[in-house]
């Protein structure tokens, strides 16, 4: 089980947005090497990062912050935003990117994804950012016709590595991960899933070391840790007792 503390970038600057809005954005870091590197110190193992500029503009806005965060730390890092096409994977994972999100051009272009997954198994997931049920793209600036299973199962065979599902109205608001939509969409596909967005105290923390969050691969911690409404120390070792438990 991983928790993936995350970096939203902004014009070059570490932020937090509140239900996927760009006029609300709180800067909390202006350099994201400073902030990677302040996770890799409070125990965490891996980093989640999204370009939000990119994921608006469709292609990547935010590089050198992307790049000073890999010269900084060693931590695999997953990035979202402005994924669209295959050059633009193959140059992040070749930059040392660990596993590119592909958001719109999963609903947009789904040969696209399948031929990444094939062509780089383990280092391609989807991202599906749902308000109101269905998928939401352009930046969640859109919202598309198709539910978050339906796109799911679309990736069944693809060879793609996860799932990174998010509830929009739940993002940046502190209330809690949406348990029920996440649980049922890691019932309803084989790919496992990430729980993103609401992540709020230890308490979600506790939800996800529950057996029926065992197929989950993890959560991304977000405005709860840049609020220290979430303790890393407490909640890492939490993740760490689960997992020695459940090892047989």
């Amino acid at each position: 089980m991983i928790l993936y503390p995350a970096i939203d970038l902004k014009e070059g600057r570490c932020v937090r947005l509140v239900q996927g809005d760009m006029a609300r954005a709180t800067v909390f870091n202006d350099s994201p090497a400073d902030q990677a590197r302040a996770f890799r110190a409070m125990g965490f193992s891996h980093l989640h990062v999204v370009d939000l500029d990119g994921a608006f503009a469709g292609r990547p806005m935010n590089a050198a912050a992307v790049e000073a965060i890999l010269a900084a730390t060693a931590m695999p890092l997953q990035l979202g935003g402005g994924i669209r096409d295959m050059a633009t994977v193959e140059g992040w994972l070749a930059k040392g990117v660990d596993r590119v999100i592909i958001g719109t051009a999963a609903v947009r272009d789904p040969a696209f994804v399948k031929a990444a997954a094939r062509a780089h198994p383990g280092r391609v997931a989807v991202g599906l950012d749902a308000r109101d049920g269905c998928v939401a793209v352009e930046g969640w600036a859109e919202a598309s016709s198709l539910t978050a299973v339906e796109l799911a199962r679309r990736f069944e065979d693809a060879g793609v590595s996860a799932i990174v599902y998010t509830n929009i109205a739940r993002d940046g608001m502190l209330g809690g991960i949406d348990w029920d939509g996440t649980l049922a969409l890691a019932e309803a596909i084989r790919i496992p899933v990430v729980a993103s967005g609401g992540l709020a105290s230890i308490a979600d923390v506790e939800r996800l070391m529950q057996p029926d969050a065992a197929r989950l691969e993890g959560a991304i911690a977000g405005r709860a840790l840049y609020d220290r409404r979430l303790d890393p120390a407490e909640a890492l070792a939490l993740i760490g007792r689960g997992s020695s438990e459940a090892r047989p």
